[in-house]
């Protein structure tokens, strides 16, 4: 996936963080491990999942753990940049739930 001008980049970039989601979620530790330092839970999850602030939190905690990063762009067939971009994209940054 490439962000060039002219494409719907937010949909590319929310897109990008519905698939990291998945790719966290194939493996339970990975899930587990981004539940934890999120504070949340799997019904917070599916509530929010289309929510494009915590689409980008998705793609800010790969960020945070190169190896991961790494993993995630590998497995997308991607350049690591292409995952950081659409993180700005969504205005990444810290996420929290809304408590209303």
């Amino acid at each position: 996936m490439t962000l060039r001008r002219g494409d719907n980049q937010r949909e590319h970039a929310e897109a990008m963080g519905i698939d990291a989601l998945g790719f966290l979620a194939a493996e339970p530790e990975r899930l587990e491990r981004f539940m934890a330092l999120a504070g949340i839970d799997l019904s917070t999850i599916r509530e929010v999942a289309r929510d494009s602030a915590f689409l980008a939190a998705v793609l800010d905690h790969l960020m945070s753990d190169e190896p991961l990063l790494l993993a995630f762009a590998a497995n997308k067939g991607v350049k690591p940049e292409v995952v950081v971009r659409c993180a700005h994209l969504l205005g990444g940054g810290p996420w929290e739930r809304d408590s209303a």
